[in-house]
């Protein structure tokens, strides 16, 4: 009985251990998204939507926020221009990490259009292309972005592209 308590302290340990990593490396990512973004990241909403012909990244405050709406909008015309550029440096500098789909993204930039528009407390990057190898590389990206950020699932096979 001692044994399978000590088993079982000791499995929850590691488990508290890992959560608390978890919640260490979020915060990295908050930070640094703070200072990429220029708005707090606790208070703004992420949503990374992939789409049946690429997707898109939306960046909204949650509070009234007129500055920080302008800086969102600014921010993502910015990082529409970067990507058309194949430059994803931001996303790897707030991941610290090179982000998953960047690297096809960047081979492939003629093929992928970067449209940013505005929203009415942020703003968004529409990410579309025709070429499958192009929209799969869109969706890693999407996808990690989403996991990363805590940002929630979000896919819409059809629809509206």
């Amino acid at each position: 009985m001692h044994r399978l308590l000590m088993l079982s302290l000791c499995l929850g340990a590691v488990s508290c251990a890992k959560r608390d990593e978890a919640d260490k490396a979020f915060a990295g990512v908050q930070a640094r998204g703070d200072t990429a973004m220029g708005v707090d990241q606790y208070t703004s909403a992420h949503v990374f939507e992939s789409r049946s012909d690429g997707g898109r990244i939306v960046l909204q405050r949650e509070v009234d926020d007129p500055e920080g709406v302008a800086t969102i909008r600014a921010h993502m015309t910015d990082i529409a221009t970067r990507f058309a550029n194949g430059d994803f440096g931001l996303p790897g500098f707030v991941h610290a990490q090179t982000v998953p789909g960047t690297g096809i993204m960047t081979e492939r930039r003629a093929l992928i259009e970067y449209v940013a528009d505005t929203l009415p407390r942020g703003g968004e990057v529409r990410i579309r292309s025709t070429d499958p190898v192009a929209i799969e590389a869109i969706h890693e990206f999407l996808a990690f972005q989403r996991m990363d950020h805590r940002a929630g699932a979000r896919h819409s096979g059809g629809g509206k592209p």
